[in-house]
């Protein structure tokens, strides 16, 4: 079936949209306002866009009326923090989700702990295993309701008990116990069931001609 996005009404783009590309990571974003007010809020438009610079991007969407504190924060001040969300913080990430007026600490709120960033001003949340201070690249304002934010990772912390070797920055990604959203309101997904797969090359393929066909079952990984 083919849908017309330019046609569509909003919220059914929205559907359509959070429906279909799953799951997506949460950016679980802190800044910190002109005037020294901490505001917690996850964002699941986001992912990484490389490693040279080591960059991310997140889509904020607007609320009633205005933008959103987190995006009137990281436009005003140039800095934000995005932390990961383990499975373990799910329950106090679903509270900052809550509309509270721009006075109110999320993070207090959802009793979190704010714990300082070593080159930005935005707190980081201490509960989380991974985050990702990060100043302003680019932003851009997309539409009325939505502006997207270009961020450049300037340091990065990790939980010491997922770091698997230091020197070499391998990490035990699924000892992060990472959730990702999914589609419709209040669903999310456990990275739990994994399979992998070898990535083709060039000479294997020529050399392998006609031989095999294409491996359909992915090797799961218990």
């Amino acid at each position: 079936m083919l849908f017309d996005m330019e046609t569509l009404e909003a919220a059914s783009r929205y559907k359509i949209l959070t429906a279909t590309v799953t799951p997506r990571p949460i950016a679980w974003v802190t800044t910190l306002s002109e005037d020294g007010v901490v505001n917690a809020a996850p964002y699941s438009f986001f992912n990484v866009l490389g490693h040279e610079p080591p960059t991310l991007a997140i889509g904020l969407l607007a609320g009633p009326g205005r933008f959103k504190d987190t995006a009137t924060n990281i436009l005003a001040t140039g800095e934000f923090v995005v932390n990961l969300v383990s499975e373990a913080n799910a329950a106090a990430m679903n509270v900052t989700c809550i509309d509270a007026p721009p006075e109110i600490d999320e993070l207090a709120l959802a009793g979190l702990t704010a714990a300082a960033s070593h080159k930005v001003r935005p707190p980081r949340i201490e509960q989380s295993p991974v985050s990702f201070e990060c100043r302003v690249l680019s932003s851009m304002v997309t539409g009325p309701r939505q502006t997207a934010v270009i961020g450049r990772i300037v340091s990065a912390h990790v939980d010491d008990s997922v770091v698997q070797d230091r020197e070499r920055c391998h990490i035990d990604t699924p000892a992060l116990q990472l959730i990702g959203r999914m589609h419709g309101s209040g669903w999310y997904a456990r990275c739990t069931d994994l399979f992998q797969m070898d990535r083709p090359s060039w000479a294997e393929w020529q050399r392998r001609g006609d031989a095999q066909p294409v491996e359909s079952q992915p090797r799961l990984v218990p």
